[in-house]
């Protein structure tokens, strides 16, 4: 999350840059739909766009195909629909032997509910990329709908440009694919492509791009969106400081920008809305990629940055109420450690309202996360609780985001006398290193308290099981809320081969809402994506989270494509998991309901295996690995399933967990990690008493 100082630098650079592209579009003549075809560049740049099913797709990740098969998209255009079955004739032809087929739908306005029907009356079958900003269809030369641009992986160059046919039926895109699968050099000759013109309302001025004016519209952009991580002790891999800094990496930015992964804020664009939100708006996308493609040029006004002192703060939220270090740790060079479970006794000596913490990690790249909790007063260090090294889940550090705010309103009760327990998965990278983590601790003031305790659930899929070599591998798991809930955040996670995530609420009369979408998971990037307004979840509601994982050679972050992946802690292994904040209808601080969380906990190992979300659980359901619950269940299958109706059920589930033995110190019965799901204790100051 972001603090409030970073919002009103946004709003400062917004304002300057949409106070200069006034200035410029003044001067300029109204673009024509009817523009004459652009001539589209010889190579190709990266790029990476969300498709109607919100999944991303980056060209540059498609290298080790023979050909990529390129479509421009316009929602009702007759050559589109005219072109549709030669298209998924190509596609058909090339299955399985390298070669991509994806339309590009730049035109601005179309929407996906348009579009997936627009495709569906077509006959059309293959992923749609939304270019909303239009940044990919202008550097790729697009001008109309229908147009085909084959594209050769080895070189990123374009093989062929123009209409997908011929008039007498002349297959040119496929004589294009053809030669790249054979290996040959294509020689063709470019047909104008036949479909409706796509407006590019940037395109005919830019010539004017090189008046963007770097002093009163790039730099406030950089000082609010970027410097804040580039900086003299940001977490950025250089600075971004001045013009000539800029400058020098104006490629890399450009080319990030593209491919949505900086500013590193991760949820699609058209779902949701969102609290300290950090990503470029589209005019500010624009405009920088403009300004590069202009050749970033400093043109006049003094030097703004020059005024700024950058230093990253030594706390971001500012100086802690209270700081605890956590004991100091040595990481070897090499090998695989198991979680640690530090614990510093005594930290508070009065109980107060926790509203937030943030975490001072001396080296990053071993940390993989810590999480903290209430550990009760006499705790000897290490000891763990109920399964956990803490009784109530205060805050934790995942990669890319350093502190953790509550909800308005919400905090949490850190009891008097106890102190802090930690859950520490340390990695290694091939160089020893000492990590000594430092955490700041904000309280409400002594006299206030939040409305709400804060509460937090876990989702965790303990049945996953990603087969080797699979690029495109779906996994689901829901929760069913026992009763009225008022939801404000949410936090998924997955270790490397996670690739795709969403959430969306089904309530009780069966009508879905779509909540949070990510295109492109990012393991060095975890957020809490907290609501724009919080969400009442009426009791009977099940919130649903699907993931896509790539176990293939194509995901650069796969630690292993051969092995198929189950369940577990390590990096190398992997996780489902999506943690829920919320607080329950009619609860407060000083009248909290604990037993609502029992309830919603009791659902959880029959939810997350329960893939057709039937409220049972059929024997194709049960999977997960030789360790896994589901393999149990599924050996015992016809014993549990007294009324041998071929399926489990919640009751039948219930009477044979009594049965199921735990699983290890560090881990509860249901074999997610330490902490608990459910608060179990001193969560409020009445239950501290």
């Amino acid at each position: 999350m972001r603090i409030s100082k970073r919002h009103a630098m946004t709003l400062a650079a917004a304002a300057a840059t949409v106070s200069v592209f006034t200035l410029i579009a003044a001067t300029r003549a109204p673009a024509h739909a009817d523009a004459p075809p652009t001539a589209g560049p010889a190579r190709v740049d990266d790029f990476m766009l969300a498709d109607q099913d919100l999944v991303a797709r980056q060209l540059y990740r498609m290298g080790d195909d023979k050909a990529v098969v390129l479509v421009a998209y316009q929602a009702g255009d007759k050559q589109v629909h005219a072109d549709a079955p030669a298209l998924m004739a190509l596609k058909a032809a090339y299955a399985g032997k390298g070669v991509e087929v994806l339309a590009i739908d730049s035109h601005i306005g179309e929407t996906r509910a348009q579009v997936v029907a627009d495709a569906k009356a077509a006959g059309l079958d293959l992923p749609i990329l939304f270019d909303y900003e239009q940044l990919t269809g202008e550097a790729l030369g697009i001008s109309r709908a229908a147009e085909v641009i084959v594209v050769d992986p080895r070189t990123w160059t374009v093989a062929y440009r123009g209409a997908l046919t011929g008039p007498s039926g002349e297959a040119y895109a496929k004589q294009a694919v053809d030669a790249l699968v054979a290996g040959q050099k294509v020689a063709m000759d470019s047909h104008p492509a036949q479909g409706a013109a796509i407006p590019f309302p940037e395109r005919a001025h830019a010539a004017s791009f090189a008046q963007i004016s770097y002093a009163k519209a790039i730099a406030p952009i950089v000082q609010a969106k970027c410097a804040t991580c580039h900086q003299p002790g940001g977490i950025g891999p250089m600075p971004l400081t001045s013009y000539e800094q800029i400058k020098g990496f104006s490629p890399m930015i450009r080319e990030v920008i593209r491919t949505h992964r900086m500013p590193p804020y991760l949820p699609d664009e058209t779902v949701g809305k969102w609290q300290d939100d950090g990503r470029l708006s589209p005019l500010q996308m624009k405009t920088m990629v403009h300004w590069i493609d202009a050749g970033a040029p400093r043109g006049a006004g003094e030097e703004p940055l020059k005024k700024v002192s950058f230093q990253a703060p030594e706390w971001p939220l500012g100086k802690p109420d209270k700081i605890v270090e956590i004991p100091q740790v040595k990481i070897p060079a090499s090998g695989v450690l198991d979680y640690q479970y530090p614990s510093v006794p005594g930290v508070m000596t009065e109980g107060r309202w926790l509203r937030a913490t943030a975490f001072r990690i001396t080296d990053r790249q071993a940390v993989h996360h810590i999480l903290t909790g209430v550990a009760p007063a006499g705790q000897s260090p290490g000891a763990t609780v109920a399964g956990s090294p803490f009784t109530t889940l205060l805050h934790g550090y995942v990669p890319g985001v350093g502190y953790q705010v509550t909800a308005k309103d919400t905090g949490i009760w850190v009891p008097p006398g106890s102190g802090l327990g930690f859950q520490a998965h340390y990695t290694t990278y091939g160089r020893e290193t000492v990590e000594n983590t430092k955490v700041g601790l904000y309280f409400y003031p002594k006299g206030q308290e939040p409305k709400y305790p804060r509460r937090t659930f876990g989702i965790f899929d303990f049945s996953i099981e990603i087969p080797a070599g699979e690029r495109e591998h779906k996994e689901v798991a829901y929760i069913e809320i026992p009763k009225d809930a008022v939801i404000y955040a949410f936090t998924p996670h997955s270790h490397k081969r996670g690739v795709a995530a969403n959430v969306s609420i089904r309530y009780p009369n069966g009508k879905e809402e779509l909540l949070l979408a990510i295109p492109r998971y990012d393991f060095g990037w975890q957020w809490d994506y907290v609501l724009d307004k919080p969400l009442t979840a009426p009791a009977g509601s099940k919130i649903i989270t699907r993931w896509i994982y790539d176990n293939s050679t194509r995901n650069p972050g796969n630690p292993d494509p051969t092995k198929t992946v189950y369940w577990g802690e390590q990096s190398f292994e992997e996780m489902l998991a999506v943690y829920i904040h919320y607080h329950w209808v009619g609860e407060t601080a000083k009248a909290p309901r604990d037993d609502y969380d029992k309830l919603m906990q009791a659902n959880l190992m029959l939810d997350v295996m329960d893939d057709n979300m039937d409220g049972k659980l059929e024997l194709s359901e049960l999977k997960g690995g030789p360790q896994g619950p589901g393999t149990m269940l599924k050996k015992f299958f016809a014993m549990i399933d007294t009324n041998h109706d071929g399926a489990i059920d919640k009751a039948e589930l219930a009477a044979a967990a009594k049965l199921m033995p735990r699983r290890g110190g560090n881990r509860n019965t249901a074999g997610q990690p330490a902490p608990p799901a459910t608060p179990v204790a001193a969560a409020t100051p009445a239950a501290s008493q």
